[in-house]
């Protein structure tokens, strides 16, 4: 399964959108390189990646929630930290065991679940910075 930059990913904000691109590109890149049979060689690469993104994004986007006083921002932030937490938990078994098949499967897996959460979440944290400007 590609991962491609669509129009209902676009929160409107441009910092944001910026660095949602970028999390697109470094997933995509990662499930061509698993469709040449080099997910292995390049998994550990994209999880340190995945970890330093979702923390810097994530402050990014707090700071801007908490500018715009989002109404859920304590419950998105929750969200955060337990995702920052699983994509450490991945890292941390990709150290123990190494660049398993399963591991490459929840990488993906997990990136999924953050483009499922820019798809909803996101998309109404801009709605709501655009309503309060």
């Amino acid at each position: 399964m590609a991962f491609k930059w669509t129009d209902d990913l676009a929160t409107g904000n441009a910092i944001i959108d910026g660095e949602h691109q970028k999390l697109i590109k470094a997933a995509d890149d990662l499930v061509e390189a698993c469709s040449q049979g080099k997910g292995r060689q390049v998994i550990e690469d994209a999880v340190a990646f995945l970890v330093n993104y979702t923390k810097t994004h994530f402050a990014h986007e707090e700071e801007l929630q908490q500018k715009s006083k989002f109404p859920a921002y304590q419950a998105h932030r929750a969200w955060h930290q337990g995702y920052i937490k699983k994509i450490e938990g991945v890292a941390a078994d990709l150290k123990a065991q190494g660049a398993t098949i399963a591991i490459v499967a929840e990488v993906n897996a997990s990136i999924s679940e953050l483009i499922t959460h820019i798809k909803t979440m996101d998309v109404k944290i801009a709605q709501h910075i655009k309503s309060v400007q």
